[in-house]
């Protein structure tokens, strides 16, 4: 049994009732204990000591734990949870539908709908990621051992986008979006990595994540990877123990491809968003193009370095997604509330990246242009969402007041991590830094619908990488 407004547990010396709880982590400390009893049983039951830490489950056999999902206290129902008001952003409140997603339309009244695209076939890509008995995805997502890019899909975009904008975005995105070539150097380095380390710690396993594998990755984003360390036998090491902090992070770079980057440890929800995300970027088709434009223009203006206290880009991701997901005819679905079952937090980690496989793409009723979807996102958080009340959540498609509690209170940007309930922009700690985003998404919202070219927002020309 699900509910549709899962969350977290009171905290000591919170008010019953005043607001809406969410506790820093409330489940990983348990989740790795659980990891560790399923991976022992599987042990057991394969008869293999070694590999059989990280046993190969066909996507078909596997099974969500059964538990109770946890609540925020006085978390909105789907019932009551806040879209925009219909004055806000338009005027029907349409129903999800799952299917393929069709291709963008006018907006324009009396405009004929497009005829429905046919599948697109996917061409063979690089060598699988993770795990040799990956199947191919019978849904949206394209599995790891198929490219995901679509060139057909872009090139069908182009040709039914008319506005000057829209065609700026795409061709944006079809010249900086990550190439096969590009996440085949990023998995050779990580199987490398994990041979190397499976030599002293033989359960151990290497995962790649971040923005190289959810689908809003470029030519130019470095790579995350998460080393997943569970209890097994060194000869020459007792007692090791993980220091827990705020996501320890070892910077590095492939000296032979060049390729930059960041290793953590144990961090599992990264594995975990990292295949939400997945799914959200391939479950529509202007998804990526529109997330990739916001992440250029971010970066370019100065407000998508969460290490200088701005706004990082998972925050980004976050924001566009929420976006989406609210506009009274949604673009995008509710991931976490429509197919909860493969999106359960308690999941085995080694299972996840085979979750969310089978889910449909999504038909929506929004026939927004990515012009329009862009310059309403820029307006969204411009002149309508309000920053000192509310907490932005994914994970229930909707928004939620401020809890009183060290992780929201007095933050200026309160975005909810979907699986555990952290503040994702809390990195945005200064009033100066604040003031700065707010400024730029304004002036942005303004520029963009005065002159509808991109080129005002950010100069196209030295953003599309040099061949």
């Amino acid at each position: 049994m699900y509910h549709r407004s899962a969350g977290f547990p009171h905290q000591h010396g919170q008010e019953g009732g005043a607001v809406h709880p969410v506790p820093a982590s409330p489940y990983f400390s348990p989740q790795r204990v659980l990891e560790t009893q399923l991976n022992r049983a599987n042990a057991i039951s394969n008869g293999n000591p070694l590999h059989s830490c990280f046993p190969v489950i066909s996507t078909y056999q596997w099974n969500p734990a059964s538990h109770t999902p946890l609540l925020y206290h006085g978390s909105p129902s789907p019932s009551t949870s806040r879209k925009r008001r219909p004055d806000e952003q338009g005027q029907h409140d349409l129903k999800r539908q799952r299917f393929s997603s069709p291709v963008p339309l006018s907006t324009e009244p009396g405009t004929p709908a497009a005829p429905q695209a046919e599948p697109v076939a996917r061409p063979a890509g690089p060598r699988e990621i993770l795990s040799p008995s990956t199947p191919r995805s019978a849904g949206c997502v394209p599995s790891l051992r198929e490219d995901p890019r679509q060139p057909n899909l872009t090139s069908r975009l182009l040709s039914s986008t008319k506005d000057k904008l829209s065609q700026q975005i795409l061709e944006l995105f079809q010249s900086c979006e990550q190439q096969s070539e590009d996440l085949e150097k990023k998995e050779l380095c990580r199987a490398q990595l994990q041979t190397d380390i499976q030599r002293i710690f033989p359960c151990s396993r290497v995962y790649l994540a971040g923005s190289s594998l959810n689908g809003f990755g470029s030519r130019t984003s470095d790579a995350d990877l998460c080393l997943v360390i569970n209890e097994g036998s060194v000869t020459y090491i007792q007692r090791p123990q993980l220091i827990q902090a705020k996501v320890p992070i070892l910077k590095f770079k492939d000296k032979f491809s060049g390729v930059e980057f960041d290793l953590n440890v144990n961090n599992i929800v990264g594995i975990r968003n990292t295949f939400l995300l997945r799914t959200y970027a391939y479950i529509e088709n202007r998804v990526r193009p529109i997330v990739l434009v916001i992440k250029k223009w971010a970066k370019f203006n100065g407000i998508n370095d969460a290490s200088h206290g701005t706004l990082s880009s998972y925050t980004l991701v976050l924001m566009v997604l929420h976006y989406l997901q609210t506009l009274p005819a949604p673009v995008i679905p509710c991931l976490q509330m429509d197919y909860p079952e493969c999106f359960d937090p308690l999941m085995d980690i080694h299972c996840v990246p085979n979750g969310s496989r089978n889910i449909p793409g999504f038909i929506s009723m929004n026939q927004s242009s990515l012009g329009e979807l862009v310059l309403g996102f820029l307006k969204y958080y411009a002149t309508t969402f309000k920053w000192d009340k509310y907490v932005i959540s994914v994970r229930q498609a909707t928004v939620f007041p401020k809890p009183y509690m060290k992780e929201w209170r007095n933050k200026f940007i309160c975005v909810e991590e979907p699986f555990d309930g952290t503040n994702t922009a809390r990195a945005v700690h200064q009033k100066v830094k604040f003031e700065a985003i707010k400024a730029q998404f304004f002036e942005s919202w303004r520029l963009l619908q005065l002159r509808k070219d991109l080129n005002f927002l950010l100069p196209l020309g030295q953003t599309r990488p040099k061949r």
